[in-house]
Parts: C-alpha cells; structure tokens; sequence
C-alpha cells in the first residue's frame, strides 16, 4: 500500500457507507439469547483476546484474582506475548489449564467460554466483537470501541438488538470524581452549559514508518488484518512483553490518534455530563485551516459547544461557573460548587462498585450475572467514539472542507446534505479478503 496522502483523498469508496448503514441487519438467534448463560454460583469463564500492555498490564492480573471469575484461554498473533499470557494465567491458578490460540476464531467456538475481553489494536475491534456476538459471547471490549463511524454504527445496531452484555472499556465512568463532576452538571450547579473544553492530543496521520526486519514468532499478516499490507513495523508491534503502549494508534489505518484514544475517555465525560448518551452533536466546525490539529467545535441541538481544546481534562463552563476534572482532579470556580454534596432527589448517575479499571470490570462481570447491562453499554461506546470520529474527519478533510461546517444528524447517523462526507463514514479502502466484517 502507498502511505502517502492517497490515504485520505476521493478515491471512489468502496463498500458504500450509505448502503452498510441503511441495510437490515440479521440477528442469529444465538444474539438473542437463546445460549445458556453461567449459573449465578458458577464460574464465568473469560477468554482474553489480545495480550498487549492493557490486557496484560490491567486486566489479566485482576481478572484472575476476580472469584467469579475463571480466565479459560488467551489468544495473540505475537508468540512471545500468547506464551506469556498463558504462564501468567496458569500461575495465577497454579495448573496448565489455559489454553493459548493465534486465531481468535478459536476461542470464540469455545461452548465453555461465556465472555471474552477483546484488547486488541481498535482496527480488530469490530470484527472480534461481532464475531463474539454470533457465537452468543459477552463481551468487554476497550475503547475507542471502533476505528471508524461506521463500524460504530454496525456494532450498536447489532449488539444493541442482542441480549449480550456489553461493557465498552470506558473505565472513567467508574470513577468518583468524574460521575460526581457529571452530577454537579446535569444537577444545574453551573447553570446552563455554554462550552465544554475537551483537552485530548491531535487527529492520526496516514501510517509511513520504514520497513524493519519482521520479529520472529509474529503473525504479521494477521497482526495487519483488514488494513492494507504494508512491511512490519516493531512501533506498530513491538518486540516483546509490551511495557509501554504502542504508537500504532497515532495512525489512520489502525487507531484514531489521540482524538480516539483519549477522546474515547474525555469526549464520553462530556457527553455523559451533557446527557447526550443516546445523541450527540449536530454540527462539526473544521479547523480554519488543515494545518490545525486543534479546535474543531461540536454544537449540539440547545447550541452547547463542545471544542476540542483547553489546558485540563474535560471543563465545564456554564452561566454560574465552571467545573474542571481530570483523574485524581476536580475543581470548580466558585470553588465551594464541588463542596455541596447531591441531594436524593437529585440526578444520580450510574454507580459502579468501585472507582477504576477494578470497578468498571466488577460491574461487566455483575452484569452478566444480572443479565442487566453495565454502566457503558455499546450504544454509549458507539455514540462517544462517533463524536471522536466525528473530529477526525473534520480535521482529515479541513482541505475539502475549506471552513464548511458538517451537520449531522445523531439519529440517522449520518451526514445531511453531503453524500461526500458519508463516503468518509469508513475507510478509502477496501477491507482485505478474509477480513471483512462479519455478516450478522
């Protein structure tokens, strides 16, 4: 594949976002929930998928640890990191029960697996999840859920209308600080909110890394999945037990730069602080010029700005004042706002049963006991990674656009007026063959 700016020209889209989103969807009737699901004493068997620094760094060693919790297999195209998982996991148990895969297909055709983790690079994302959703799995996938508007679309049309329990990796929900600062804002301790100010790095570049030597023991072909062939890359996968995170999400085909990876957590504070879990905004404004990679503007139907920018987290500016939050963080001007605790017959939000990455699995795992879904269900994954999306293609096209706004619509889930920028919904290439997403 070429990896200059062909990437994000006209090329004529194939595989019609308009066609993909306006097409019926057909559920199995193992989504619906026909499966057999764990009895509410017993073990909740987990398959990991994608053994990369956040599984390995967060969640297998608390998943684990967790009683209710027995982790079955894990699954990695890298050697190194699949071995690795499977040692941890078998030491944690003290036996040689987990299984280790390369192919996620096989974890998923697993009866005794009821759910899967899915951490692997947002590019795999869909895929994995709808996969687990035929196959009647629950599913915990990480943010940003998807790497493009349409795969969010796909996912909460299809996971939505399933009984699985889905939990979005969005893990700031669990905390105190940020469900509290929300509550403030939805509780009119602010007055009407004029602007939120949403600090998160810049938009992805098309990837252009020289070719290395390919690692031993990696299934690069796999590793690259429905992005386009290109040589391998050790800062798309590095060598090894990932101690730090890959830069593999600062680039178009693999991840959404910092606009999805922090966004997914920022961009979701604000929406859920606006109330906007089943909306979003209705008008994209583009950077004045293309070379700007802050301060696209997101305005929404009451005329509340949302802008990619400031110094701090998320904050909150309305009539009365401001709330700024960020992890471990929140302040308020006038100061004593954050002091006045909500009263019972005020606007509570989603509790988790603890604050964190602990509180934010905990609650996933209750759920699928409960049957009842968690605090981050897949159409607030969907609609938070949209508003991200949303400023990428604002900022990928600032050229086309040439300071035109884009309106959309949240319900239709699509660009009015503006056949062209529906076509950006996905990617300006094709899927490779063999990995395609998944009919359903």
């Amino acid at each position: 594949m070429s990896t200059n700016r062909s990437l994000l020209s006209r090329r004529s889209f194939i595989g019609s976002a308009a066609t993909a989103l306006a097409a019926p969807m057909v559920i199995p009737r193992s989504v619906l929930g026909d499966d057999k699901k764990p009895a509410a004493n017993g073990k909740i068997n987990v398959g990991l998928i994608g053994i990369g620094m956040m599984m390995n760094g967060s969640h297998l060693p608390h998943l684990v640890r967790m009683p209710e919790v027995k982790v079955t297999a894990v699954c990695d195209v890298d050697t190194t990191r699949r071995n690795n998982g499977k040692e941890r996991v078998d030491g944690a148990y003290g036996n040689k029960d987990c299984a280790a895969y390369i192919d996620y297909k096989e974890v998923l055709a697993r009866k005794d697996i009821d759910a899967i983790v899915c951490a692997t690079p947002d590019h795999w994302h869909a895929i994995v999840v709808l996969e687990a959703c035929k196959a009647g799995k629950d599913i915990y996938c990480e943010k940003p859920l998807t790497n493009n508007l349409m795969e969010a679309k796909v996912l909460m049309d299809v996971v939505g209308a399933s009984n699985i329990i889905f939990q979005t990796g969005s893990q700031q929900r669990a905390s105190s600080n940020f469900r509290y600062a929300c509550e403030l804002v939805r509780n009119g301790r602010i007055g009407d909110i004029k602007q939120v100010l949403v600090n998160v790095g810049p938009p992805p570049i098309p990837c252009n890394l020289p070719e290395e030597k390919l690692e031993p023991g990696l299934e690069w072909e796999r590793w690259l999945g429905p992005a386009p062939l290109r040589p391998y890359s050790s800062v798309l996968s590095p060598r090894g037990i990932c101690k730090t995170y890959p830069s593999w999400r600062n680039f178009c085909e693999y991840g959404g730069g910092g606009m999805t990876d922090w966004g997914a957590h920022h961009f979701d504070i604000a929406q859920w602080g606006l109330g906007m879990d089943k909306s979003g905004p209705v008008e994209i404004v583009p950077p004045k010029t293309a070379k700007l990679k802050r301060g696209v503007k997101f305005v929404y139907k009451n005329g509340t700005e949302v802008i990619h920018g400031g110094t701090f987290g998320v904050e909150f500016i309305g009539t009365k004042g401001k709330i700024n939050v960020n992890r471990g963080k929140l302040e308020s001007d006038p100061a004593d706002i954050i002091k006045k605790p909500i009263a019972k017959d005020e606007v509570h939000l989603y509790k988790s049963p603890s604050d964190s990455h602990t509180g934010h699995r905990q609650d996933w795992v209750n759920c699928i006991r409960s049957r009842k879904q968690p605090c981050c269900p897949v159409e607030v994954g969907a609609r938070t990674i949209a508003v991200c999306h949303l400023g990428n293609v604002a900022y990928l096209h600032a050229e086309e656009l040439a300071g035109k706004s884009l309106k959309w619509d949240p319900a239709k889930w699509q660009f009015v007026g503006n056949d062209a920028a529906n076509k950006w919904q996905d990617y300006p290439y094709p899927r490779r063959k063999g990995y395609e997403l998944p009919k359903v």
